[in-house]
């Protein structure tokens, strides 16, 4: 179960890269594998738990998302793909690209 499936990193510039994490928390009685995560470009990585997360065991999936060819309004989804019951879970991001600033 994740804590949340939504992070908004706001106001950034063409070219940063925005580093976030999503934490969830095994609720079942099973260990969770996460097998695949599905992103939309190659401007995003991922970063998933290495073992199978252990019932009352918590991780994260951190997220990496490059800038440098997003601008205006960004909405992004990476899709866990595991043995979860709930399985695929979309975790969204969003945000606004603001252009570059200007070098003097």
């Amino acid at each position: 179960m994740f804590e949340r499936t939504q992070h908004k990193f706001g106001f950034v510039r063409q070219g940063e890269k925005v580093k976030f994490e999503y934490t969830f928390k095994n609720t079942g009685t099973d260990p969770v594998s996460i097998s695949d995560i599905q992103v939309e470009c190659s401007c995003t990585e991922v970063e998933i738990p290495k073992e199978p997360v252990k019932s009352g065991e918590g991780a994260s999936i951190k997220i990496l998302f490059d800038t440098k060819s997003a601008i205006d309004r960004q909405d992004r989804t990476a899709v866990v793909i595991s043995n979860a019951k709930n399985s695929p879970t979309v975790l969204r991001f969003k945000g606004v690209v603001l252009k570059p600033k200007n070098k003097k």
